[in-house]
């Protein structure tokens, strides 16, 4: 059994983080160790102590408490502590006993800790160089930001975001309509800036009734952690509160409520802004709304800014050019000459799509592009008739330098329902019932949710309400027939809500589960899980009007509205969660109602007047105002002998507004905002990558060094949890008690509540910073069992590590990341690398018991120093070659990224000098810290024959 003196100086082989240990006391079964440097104080027992004796050797260069340090010469022992001699930094001859060694020396470097035993299971150092080879390869990717949050790859979502997030500071409006994911965009935009360095600090405003949407969508999508910012937050604080978060989320009526906020957050370093609901930000030619003026004053002040706002309702060019105002005011500053000049576009869009659809082109269409192209033009043109690639690659050239010079493409994105495929079709299922005895004393408005008059008011010995109602007993054999189909049951309070899970569970057996604002957000987790389950979970899920804001259930395609909600944006939000693209089912939208009740009437309005059932509406709001007092006293008190006549004067004026938004689309604009080719690839590409099992593999390469215990849950999800082996606590799991995972996207976007790990996701990047941040597998001495080799062969492993240490926004990852350099040399220096790669090389390996692993390294030390200086310099030549590459390959793209933006500049406004100036600065100073590029030696390990 080892024996410990106090003052003996030891290292933690699981914590080698708090630096040197001295021992304290020993008794029969345990050793007490303080740590000074930490001042953590350890208890081990002497049976498994996981320590190590710190013993230096001549040669070494050692550090005392007071700071100068000692080149050892010799080594002795006295009274069980070592003592060292040598010479002193000033050159004087001294020595000094092991208690006096400074307290702060980590054996990071590898080569200190394998010579002073400090060596790490072989898993450890296999795991450091799969971390190494993952990481610089998720680093070149053109996908990061991407491909690893949980969405659906959606062409013209992943074409948006990656053309705005890869711009220095993005000024954009991205405009979709409805169900196109605006916010999914944003988010896509703001993980891939954050990913690739371009973002730190993100402003986020929303209405108030918005928040907690867009903090669940930006946690449970893109795993980012938002805080939120509310009056109780602020209310008291002295210093600005903003400073201690990287990223915020904010509502406008907040900063008109509090003046002193605004202050704060125009005091605070900001790099992006995300303004949300954009349209209501009022704007006119002679004033501006006080929330207009507190955005564009941030705008002025933060450099990236994304506006997100629906499709206006009236053709939309004042309400556009409002939030273009906010993004560029020097460009933007006059209405009437914004739409002069957008009127010229027509044309363009037209001989656009004719080329996209593979028509021949007119000799107007040809005019119209030498106009707008010049004598460049004509050669294009006289090339689209020839045959093969020739001719596509005339056509892919004039499509791209038109939508180049498009007025506001490159600060205005607008999709389109009539310009994207893959949404489903609807199909509404009416179902007039009579109305029931217990309704009788209730009129007007009031009948269009009956029961809400009779809740709370039961007693005992009274029926409830849902006995009596017959909605209550259609929708149970409604459910009965649908038993093999997931149904969605909106309605519009949370009362009713609750009462319809009583009567189902008391009435029919039919498996429920409810979702509604009374719950916390764990709870609608849980209920939206159980819902999603296909085995086992609930048939029915019944919703408050809640379940209609923000969550996608689109896994479901029944939708049943027990009422029907009082405005028809709310009306299509409630289809929304269904009706989204990607949807593969058609709707079945089952509709009941109370003959002879505003219900019928509201029914009759929805869908005769506005055809929201079957069709989006993006004229609804529009004529809700328009002739709102008349259907509100039609609802209050029934006439039917106007009735007629309003439903056909509403949809004239409906027909007349959706006429007038048809011919009022920019085409170009929206074959613009919808790319043309490149998204497609990148669907491809993250398709491949979903279905790589290097992730998989990988991640449990990591859960086993760390001792996280994972078993299965279900097909494609797996259940995490600490270990009793665990090696770090803070290992970022995500939850103490354990978390359900899944690697399959299809998975992810019907379980909300499994974690979706990517390469991307913070429990991944945390776990690969934890290997690579410190000197876990670094060091590390191996038995090779090779009958070719002869017993005593030596062959020394390196990691060395070319990295280019520079700011993030400058994007040298991308060109040289911390890319691995691997040498194997044998006892004559020669380099076998090339010829036995890693995975065959680790086959072969076994683990030494750690006392002969140790004693290997102090024997072989002199050898190992040689072969060191030998790779060191084979890595050199390997690091030279990579920065070579690296520095021609930033070059060449910044170039030709330079000379794009200056030929476009000269034919479109939009793009300033000042972009241009930064691109140029940028690749100044990128060249430079790429010529600056070192290369160090991250891990060793010795392989010995035997």
């Amino acid at each position: 059994m080892t024996v410990f003196t106090p003052g003996q100086r030891w290292v933690s082989d699981s914590e080698s983080e708090l630096g040197l240990g001295t021992v304290l006391s020993q008794d029969e079964r345990l050793v007490v160790l303080l740590f000074p440097a930490s001042g953590e104080t350890r208890h081990y027992a002497l049976r498994n102590a996981p320590l190590t004796r710190v013993r230096f050797s001549p040669g070494d260069q050692i550090s005392h408490h007071e700071g100068w340090t000692l080149t050892v010469s010799d080594v002795r022992e006295d009274s069980g502590l070592l003592v060292y001699s040598g010479l002193r930094d000033n050159g004087s001859q001294t020595e000094f006993a092991e208690t006096m060694l400074d307290n702060f020396i980590q054996f990071r470097l590898a080569s200190d800790r394998l010579f002073a035993s400090q060596i790490d299971p072989l898993a450890w150092f296999s795991l450091r160089y799969e971390s190494l080879r993952h990481y610089c390869r998720t680093q070149r990717s053109p996908l990061l930001g991407l491909s690893g949050v949980r969405t659906q790859p959606i062409a013209h979502q992943l074409h948006i975001a990656r053309d705005v997030a890869d711009r220095i500071a993005p000024r954009v409006l991205l405009a979709d309509e409805v169900g196109l994911g605006k916010t999914i965009e944003a988010g896509l935009v703001l993980h891939r800036q954050l990913q690739t360095g371009r973002a730190r600090r993100i402003l986020i405003l929303v209405p108030e009734n918005l928040q907690h949407q867009w903090l669940v969508e930006m946690r449970r999508r893109f795993n980012l952690r938002f805080a939120l910012f509310n009056d109780d937050r602020c209310q008291g604080a002295e210093d600005n509160p903003f400073e201690e978060e990287q990223l915020a989320l904010v509502s406008l009526e907040l900063l008109q409520l509090r003046p002193q906020i605004h202050d704060w957050l125009l005091a605070s370093d900001w790099d992006l802004l995300v303004v949300d609901e954009a349209h209501h930000l009022v704007w006119h030619e002679e004033q501006a709304s006080p929330e207009y003026q507190l955005v564009e004053t941030l705008a002025r002040l933060i450099p990236g800014v994304l506006l997100l706002t629906a499709t206006p309702e009236q053709l939309g060019q004042a309400s556009h050019f409002a939030r273009l105002r906010l993004l560029d005011p020097d460009r933007f500053h006059d209405l009437e000459a914004f739409r002069a000049e957008s009127a010229g576009y027509r044309p363009v869009a037209e001989a656009v799509q004719r080329l996209l659809d593979g028509q021949s082109l007119s000799a107007s269409d040809q005019q119209t592009m030498i106009n707008w192209l010049g004598d460049s033009a004509s050669a294009l043109l006289a090339n689209l008739e020839q045959p093969g690639e020739a001719g596509e690659a005339a056509r892919d050239s004039l499509i791209r330098q038109l939508l180049d010079r498009h007025g506001t493409g490159r600060v205005l994105y607008r999709n389109t329902r009539a310009a994207i495929a893959g949404f489903p079709e609807r199909q509404l299922h009416p179902y007039p019932l009579p109305c029931p005895g217990i309704y009788t004393d209730i009129e007007g408005r009031a009948a269009l949710y009956p029961e809400t008059a009779l809740q709370g008011q039961t007693s005992a010995e009274e029926a409830a309400w849902w006995q009596d109602d017959p909605r209550v007993e259609w929708l149970i054999d409604t459910l009965k027939m649908l038993k093999r189909s997931k149904v969605l049951v909106i309605c519009a309070h949370a009362e009713t809500a609750l009462d319809l899970d009583d009567a189902l569970r008391l009435r029919s057996g039919t498996p429920a589960t409810v979702f509604h604002e009374g719950m916390s957000i764990v709870e609608r987790d849980r209920a939206a899980a159980f819902f999603a389950d296909e085995e086992f979970g609930a048939q029915v899920m019944i919703c408050s009007e809640i379940g209609s804001e923000g969550r996608n259930f689109q896994f479901a395609h029944h939708l049943v509205m027990f009422d029907l909600p009082n405005h028809p944006d709310l009306l299509e939000q409630r289809i929304g969660r269904l009706d989204r693209i990607g949807q593969r089912q058609t709707i079945q939208l089952h509709i009941p109602y109370l003959e002879g009740t505003a219900q019928e009437r509201l029914f009759d309005w929805y869908h005769r007047a506005l055809n929201a059932f079957l069709a989006t509406c993006p004229t609804g709001n529009t004529l809700q105002h328009q002739f709102g007092t008349r259907l509100l006293a039609h609802l209050d008190h029934p006439d039917d002998s106007d009735w007629e006549a309003l439903i056909q004067e509403a949809g004239d004026a409906r027909q007349a507004l959706e006429q007038e938004l048809h011919d009022g689309r920019d085409r170009l604009l929206e074959i613009h905002s919808r790319g043309h080719g490149d998204a497609e690839r990148m669907i491809a590409q993250i398709e491949r990558q979903d279905h790589d099992p290097q992730l998989a593999i990988y991640m449990e390469r990591l859960f086993d060094v760390f001792g996280i215990d994972s078993e299965d849950h279900s097909d494609n999800a797996l259940v995490l949890r600490p270990g009793e082996r665990m090696l770090d606590a803070g290992f970022p799991l995500g939850d103490d008690e354990g978390v359900t995972i899944t690697y399959d996207r299809e998975t992810a976007l019907t379980r909300e509540d499994m974690q979706f790990i990517t390469w991307e996701h913070p429990m991944l990047q945390g776990g690969m910073d934890l290997v690579l941040s410190g000197s876990m597998g670094n060091s590390a001495v191996a038995l090779l069992k090779n009958k070719a080799l002869k017993p005593g062969t030596l062959l020394l492993e390196c990691l060395f590590v070319s990295e280019a240490i520079a700011p993030r926004h400058l994007q040298l990852h991308r060109f040289l990341p911390p890319t691995p350099v691997r040498c194997l040399l044998d006892s004559n220096g020669h380099d076998l690398a090339a010829k036995v790669s890693f995975d065959t090389l680790d086959a072969q390996l076994e683990q030494l018991p750690k006392h002969l692993a140790s004693k290997v390294a102090k024997s072989q030390r002199e050898v190992v120093e040689r072969l060191l200086d030998r790779a060191e310099a084979l890595a050199d030549l390997q690091h030279y070659e990579l920065v070579d590459s690296a520095a021609n390959q930033y070059s060449q793209q910044m170039d030709e990224e330079i000379e794009r933006l200056k030929a476009l500049a000269a034919v479109n406004p939009l793009v300033k000098p000042a972009e241009i100036q930064a691109l140029e600065q940028q690749k100044q100073v990128g060249e430079q810290t790429l010529r600056q590029a070192k290369v160090r030696l991250d891990a060793i390990r010795i392989l010995l024959a035997g």
